[in-house]
């Protein structure tokens, strides 16, 4: 693990960039940008427009890690180049940015209330290959729609036991125990998911993880996991509330700091000139980057 990575995450003077939208999410993310679903045929097509608002918003003279500290990768993000370098490579080396890759394959069908991660059972190959491209850490994403304690501890579990794997590959694994924001028992989950956490660190022996959650209902609710020893950091994800809202609910969480992706694309288009492009993520940045430093 690059120690130089590891203490610009830790100091966390800014937010990480969340780029990795996958299969699924891309039609939205790209008529979010202006581009409708019938400006590109099959999945190819749909890819390399996805990897052209990526790389667009990389070499933007906006991002770079004076604010952004790190950036999440899909898949196809870190085996492609931005300005001819491999994209992690040019991440750290051009920008300053830590790069750390999305490795989950989705969600399982919904039980106890909960969403699992799909079976992984090519994570060491992928794990190797990330090594070998400089990758920093991970992030895996499963869900939490309900208060129950059997899929709250189910996806704990879950969690822990794949971050284990990522940190033998000597990888940062955040850990991405998503709670749905439209959950009529968004708190409760909250408190079932901290002491699953908690729990969840007590076994980790002498080793660190990341956390990336959901923006909690009560301010300041993931204190003991910003403050333990076991944490690295933890990052805070957007989750369908507005880039206005996230913000303001972040400003109130001491030591999280931002892991955006809608949010962080909020008001860019295809359509816009390189300097309307410029200015519009400036501002984006930089806010989501002061609601980060508190």
């Amino acid at each position: 693990m690059n120690q130089d990575q590891l203490d610009k995450i830790k100091a966390g003077d800014g937010f990480i960039a969340a780029l990795d939208q996958s299969g699924g999410s891309s039609p939205k993310a790209l008529k979010l940008y202006g581009v409708e679903e019938d400006a590109y045929s099959g999945d190819e097509e749909m890819f390399d427009l996805i990897h052209a608002m990526r790389s667009r918003i990389v070499t933007s003279p906006a991002f770079s890690g004076e604010r952004v500290v790190g950036a999440i990768l899909f898949e196809m993000t870190m085996d492609r180049q931005i300005d001819g370098v491999d994209s992690a490579e040019y991440l750290w080396n051009n920008k300053g940015v830590v790069p750390f890759l999305k490795v989950d394959k989705g969600l399982a069908d919904e039980a106890n209330g909960a969403q699992i991660m799909k079976p992984m059972p090519e994570l060491d190959a992928l794990l190797a290959r990330a090594n070998d491209k400089g990758v920093f850490g991970t992030k895996m994403r499963s869900v939490i729609k309900t208060a129950d304690a059997a899929g709250v501890a189910a996806i704990a579990d879950q969690q822990f036991e794949v971050g284990s794997q990522i940190l033998d590959a000597g990888l940062m694994p955040i850990l991405e125990p998503e709670v749905d924001i439209n959950s009529a028992s968004k708190a409760e989950a909250e408190a079932m998911l901290r002491d699953a956490l908690l729990k969840g660190l007590d076994d980790l022996g002498d080793r660190q993880v990341m956390f990336k959650l959901t923006l909690p209902e009560e301010d300041n609710f993931y204190a003991d996991l910003v403050n333990h020893a076991k944490v690295a950091k933890v990052v805070a994800l957007s989750g369908g509330y507005s880039r206005d809202e996230s913000n303001a609910r972040l400003s109130r969480n001491n030591g999280m700091i931002a892991s955006f992706s809608r949010a962080l694309t909020e008001g860019l288009t295809a359509q816009q000139s390189d300097d309307e492009f410029n200015a519009t993520l400036d501002a984006t940045i930089q806010s989501i980057a002061t609601a980060s430093r508190t």
